[in-house]
């Protein structure tokens, strides 16, 4: 993976001001909550239970930079993460960017964008997105995702059927016979297998794009990590642990430089 070295690292950690410091780690340990329900920012190992992702080594990397140690707080779904940082429970998140979420997190410009799609049953009718917001389809949703904020809004027929998790969403299009389940196209592809005959439809509904964030009222917190996410995609740090974790462009791409205010 890169990195800016021990060197680098230490020199960088000195420069750190101690209002960033304060704001961006209060208990003198970086908290970074870590959604592993989305494989495109993170995994947790069903035996061991350990943390992997771009989500991940982002946390760890931005921990070294102001010199405090990292702690990874897991997350089965973003909502419960997005509503954790109204108790303070988390100092930075990985998460998808959504103006519901922004009214509790000051969120940077995106890191990665990802797309939104559907999952379809064997011998289903629905073969294109424009298909699935019909009067009848029901669609199985992780409660509170970006994914659900933005269906939410967007949908006028179809019904949104919400679950904690996208693999509980699998089991519910199953168990109850739903019309199509909504997430990010890399998790489906990975549950389609699941099912037998399950389509991953081409296109997408939406394009999601994934940013750090801080709770805000921490405005020096939120400057410094907005200037770390410019600094990791332009270095190459994000495209690189995409590589590392074997994610594709079909499944993410760096988002591109911020505009310069």
């Amino acid at each position: 993976m890169l990195a800016v070295g021990i060197a680098a690292a230490s020199v960088l950690a000195q420069s750190v001001s101690p209002a960033v410091r304060s704001e961006l780690a209060p208990t003198g340990t970086l908290r970074a909550g870590i959604n592993y329900n989305n494989p495109l920012v993170a995994r947790r190992d069903a035996t061991t239970g350990e943390l992997r992702g771009t989500a991940v080594d982002l946390s760890r990397e931005l921990a070294q930079r102001i010199g405090v140690p990292v702690e990874l707080i897991p997350y089965d779904a973003a909502g419960r993460m997005s509503d954790a940082a109204k108790n303070g429970a988390w100092d930075v998140a990985f998460l998808a960017v959504d103006p519901a979420r922004a009214q509790d997190i000051d969120f940077t410009a995106p890191y990665i964008e990802l797309e939104g799609t559907y999952l379809v049953p064997a011998g289903s009718p629905l073969r294109r997105i424009d298909d699935i917001d019909r009067d009848g389809v029901r669609v199985a949703v992780t409660a509170k995702s970006a994914y659900d904020l933005f269906l939410t809004r967007e949908l006028k027929h179809a019904q949104l059927v919400r679950v904690a998790t996208t693999p509980e969403s699998i089991d519910l299009m199953v168990a109850q016979k739903l019309d199509a389940v909504a997430a990010v196209r890399t998790a489906l592809v990975a549950a389609a297998p699941r099912v037998l005959g399950a389509q991953v439809l081409s296109g997408h509904f939406m394009t999601i794009a994934h940013a750090a964030g801080v709770p805000r009222g921490r405005p020096a917190a939120a400057a410094f990590v907005r200037q770390f996410v410019e600094d990791v995609k332009a270095s190459g740090f994000v495209a690189q642990a995409l590589a590392h974790h074997g994610l594709k462009p079909d499944d993410a791409i760096v988002a591109p430089a911020a505009p310069v205010r």
